[in-house]
């Protein structure tokens, strides 16, 4: 079983979501970028949020992102996992990423999006009380995974629901 290891955080000043997924995928992994399984609905869904062309490269819709006050990052910092599904993330050696440093960093973040259940989960469980602990207030959403594995919704309607979580 191997460790895996979170990216760094793609947050700018300007940020005011925070979109959380669980941990990168093996092929996420691979190509060392956020969502890049072909059929992870994430970029062809931010580019309709946000009205960008989904066939820029990975470092232009980073910044299209940030741009429209987005950034991302993961809830786990590093796990042991087989594969890609969060179901194999192993409990014994799970690390939190550390979200009080980042909002202190990010005082406008004030929208946190969870990507998909296994990412809500760990999110409200492991560092919500500590951020309220140390007097953070925050507004969160579960969302929608973007994950190729969670086929019970279309693409429409996940559209719809990060739509309106952007609040647009």
């Amino acid at each position: 079983m191997s460790q895996s290891v979170c990216f760094n955080a793609e947050i700018t000043k300007n940020c005011r979501f925070l979109v959380l997924g669980s941990m990168p995928g093996k092929v996420s992994l691979l190509e060392q970028a956020y969502y890049a399984h072909p059929r992870n609905t994430f970029w062809p869904i931010m580019s309709r949020v946000f009205n960008f062309s989904a066939d820029l490269t990975y470092q232009e819709k980073l910044i299209q992102l940030n741009e429209a006050g987005v950034g991302l990052w993961d809830v786990i910092a590093a796990c042991y996992r087989e594969g890609s599904l969060d179901s194999a993330i192993q409990p014994n050696g799970l690390q939190i990423n550390d979200f009080a440093a980042c909002f202190r960093l990010y005082p406008n973040l004030g929208k946190v999006l969870l990507n998909g259940q296994k990412a809500a989960q760990l999110f409200i469980k492991k560092a919500l009380p500590e951020l309220e602990k140390a007097g953070f207030e925050l507004q969160y959403s579960i969302m929608p995974s973007t994950s190729p594995a969670f086929a019970s919704m279309t693409f429409d309607q996940k559209l719809v629901q990060w739509q309106r979580a952007f609040d647009l």
